[in-house]
Parts: C-alpha cells; structure tokens; sequence
C-alpha cells in the first residue's frame, strides 16, 4: 500500500506541475521477476519514477514506452521475455529467466475512471478491497485499471458484457483472500484480468513513547505502516518525538480504546517499561479481537501478567507474542525494532520464517 500511497502523491505534484504522466502495473509473471502482479510504478513526461516494476533493470525502458503511451494516448502491454539467455537482446538484462508483462497506461486527469482515480479511492479507506486490472496477450485493445470493488463496485470501467462473471470472481477472491487471474471472452477477444485482493496497510500501535519506541516507529511508518504512539506521559508522546507518526494518543491505559480503532489488520507492541500500565493495557486488549499483541522484556513477565489477570490460557498465548520479535540476535533500539517489525509482517502474512534458500516452494504465492 505505501507504493500507491507515494504514487497518488507523486501523481498530485506532477498535475500541480502540468507535467504528463503514465501508471506502469506489472500485471503477469511467468518464471522467476523480481517484482510481482500487483508492482506498480508512476512515470513522468520528464523522466521522474515514483514506485518500482523491477529491480532497476527495466526502468530505463519503461520511460521511453511510457513516453509512447503518452504521446500515444493510448494504453500499452509491453512484454519482457528474458527466458532466452541471450537477453542483452532486450536492452534490459533482467537476469531473472522470466516473462513479464508490463501495462502502461497514460493518466489522463479529466477521465474520472483514470487508474489514479481508482488507486485514490482505494487508500482513502481501511478496508480490504479488490482491484481489477484488465489486459490482453492475444490482441492489441488494453482495457487497463477498470474497476474497484469493496462490498459492491466502488469505480468500474469493466464492460457490461461481462460484468456478472466478473462479479463472481471477484466474490471469490474475497472470500479467499488471494488474488487470481481471469480470463474472460468479449466478441470472441480474450480479455485477461488481474484480480488483486489488496488489505489495509498494517496499523501498528505502539504502548510506549521511549527513546526505543522511535526507531520502531520510523522504520514502520517507512513501510507504509499506520503508526499509533500511546503513553501517560504528554512530555514523551509528542510530534517532535514522533514525526512520522499518523496519531499520538496521551492516555491512561484504561481509557486507550476510546481513542483508537482495532480491525484485522492492527498490531499493538507493548513497551511502556512501566509494568502496571502494560497489564491494565494487555487486560484490556484481551478482551478485544486484536489479532497480534506483542511484549516487550522476559517471557516470565508475561506469564506472570497473564497469571495475575487469570488469563493464562493457551489461546492467549498464541496470540500475545513474549518476548517479542525474532530471534537474530538484536542488541541496539534500531535492531529490535527490525526484529519486531519481522515478526509482526511474518504474522500477518502467513509466512514461515526461515531462510529463503532453504525454502523448497516458490516464494510468492500467486504468479
């Protein structure tokens, strides 16, 4: 979420400059790419990228079929196959033994359906949605970001024809909770879809306003994370400590969830340093469906929390994770915080943790 958060921004700036600009959307992979579906990058007229479709192999390229687009008027799949050894061929030397189609579509502002439009209704809400993107590999018509979809379409482009079928999958893809890949037929034309299932970014709150709070609450907010600073103390829990932060709530504990809002997506770190102020927060937090709790400090002090409010059950400790983070050996405040960080987006996504050259599946999940 935070590459469309930068590219609606960076978008905004180009249009108060009168400057030209295309959206490129990686929108299918085969074999190995180093970004996936879903990668999204913003190019100005004037060469400016915001976002990234590659790992820098590929943009140099993709400005100048972005130009085209531009000038064109018109949107563009580009196909990128690197599956050939040779492919200094391409210019490009992506190095990934891949094919990947790129969409380029050029923005056009007075368009109210225009892929930035889209891309700005989608972050102005905390609600998973799904982003239809519609391309073709058989024919030269690109459809392109056609449709937003919450609970019912929010923006939608997709052609009527077949707009139920459409509907139905997307259903699915809620349901599931994984993007999918479509193909559906208009006038005999294949139409091939890219259905993005898209959470909020992760809303991190943070109990805690110390000097050791402040690189955790950098380093997420640098991720895209919605960060929350809470403590007691209005002299720690400031703007100045805390620059990056989305809000800061000065609070006893008892009375934190009155000021904030827990959904699916939300995280709460405990690290006050004050004991008493963390159990009157961890007991009020149980009673909650947040879906991660983390402590910072021993695994007896958490036991002996959970001990002291009767709440020492095996689902509360599958859920309340102490001590917090990962274990690779971190010593400093900015070393913790990368611990912690991992852990909590290991959490959120499923993922195991280990080695990736250990792991024997493929890394991504759909592509």
């Amino acid at each position: 979420m935070k590459e469309i958060t930068d590219i609606v921004k960076a978008y905004q700036k180009a249009t108060k400059e009168n400057r030209k600009t295309a959206l490129a959307t990686v929108v299918k992979v085969e074999g190995s790419a180093y970004r996936r579906p879903g990668a999204r990058m913003l190019i100005t007229e004037d060469g400016q990228l915001t976002g990234a479709i590659s790992g820098g192999c590929l943009e140099g390229d993709a400005l100048r079929k972005a130009l085209s687009a531009i000038i064109q008027q018109e949107n563009k799949l580009i196909t990128y196959d690197t599956t050939d050894e040779d492919d200094a061929k391409f210019g490009v030397q992506l190095g990934c033994n891949g094919i990947v189609h790129i969409l380029f579509e050029p923005i056009i502002e007075t368009d109210g359906l225009n892929p930035i439009a889209i891309l700005t209704a989608l972050k102005s809400q905390r609600e998973s949605a799904v982003l239809a993107t519609f391309f073709s590999l058989s024919n030269r018509h690109q459809l392109g970001t056609g449709l937003l979809f919450r609970n019912e379409p929010v923006l939608s482009k997709i052609p009527k024809s077949i707009s139920d079928e459409v509907i139905e999958d997307i259903q699915e893809v809620f349901e599931n909770k994984i993007s999918a890949f479509k193909v559906y037929k208009q006038n005999n034309q294949q139409i091939d879809t890219f259905l993005e299932f898209i959470k909020p970014p992760i809303s991190l709150m943070i109990a805690g306003a110390g000097n050791d709070a402040q690189p955790l609450a950098e380093m997420a907010y640098q991720l895209g994370w919605e960060v929350t600073v809470i403590d007691g103390r209005p002299t720690h829990a400031t703007p100045q400590r805390f620059p990056n932060a989305t809000r800061i709530v000065v609070s006893k504990p008892e009375n934190v969830l009155s000021h904030i809002q827990i959904d699916e997506q939300t995280a709460f770190v405990l690290m006050t340093h004050n004991y008493n102020y963390d159990l009157e927060l961890l007991q009020q937090l149980l009673a909650t469906n947040v879906p991660y709790i983390g402590t910072l400090g021993p695994k007896k002090k958490l036991l002996r929390m959970l001990d002291e409010l009767n709440l020492a059950t095996s689902e509360n400790e599958i859920r309340v994770h102490g001590p917090i983070g990962l274990d690779i050996g971190a010593e400093t405040a900015a070393e913790i915080a990368i611990s912690i960080l991992a852990e909590i987006k290991s959490v959120f996504t499923g993922a195991s943790v280990m080695f990736l050259k250990d792991k024997k599946k493929p890394i991504h999940v759909y592509g």
